[in-house]
């Protein structure tokens, strides 16, 4: 199994488990936008909006520049390859054992034809 630092997978797992923020990222990654355009795409307050975007730039997974009064968010430069590496582990072991679930039931299925 990968090797990972807790505190940024609770982090970054944190941050993802919320579906606004799950959205603004997929906003973001079509396009930088204003706190204020996401706020309002999302149907939310300003304040509600910058919290949100706070989650999501203390995971690294967003950065936000101020010029003049408008502040624009991006994605962040972090890439998400640990929590990936991850999730692909359990993915195999899950996927291994589903395929030896499969032998059984094939198995079964061929002794119950021989039986009938």
């Amino acid at each position: 199994m990968v090797q990972y630092c807790p505190n940024q997978f609770d982090t970054t797992f944190g941050a993802l488990s919320d579906a606004t923020r799950r959205g603004v990222l997929e906003q973001l990654a079509r396009a930088d936008a204003s706190i204020s355009a996401l706020a309002e795409r999302f149907h939310m307050t300003l304040t509600g909006m910058k919290k949100h975007v706070s989650v999501l730039e203390q995971a690294g997974l967003v950065r936000t520049e101020k010029v003049g009064r408008v502040r624009t968010c991006r994605l962040g430069q972090r890439a998400m390859d640990d929590e990936a590496a991850w999730i692909e582990g359990y993915r195999q072991l899950w996927a291994a054992r589903f395929n030896e679930l499969d032998k059984v039931v094939e198995e079964l299925k061929r002794k119950e034809k021989t039986n009938e």
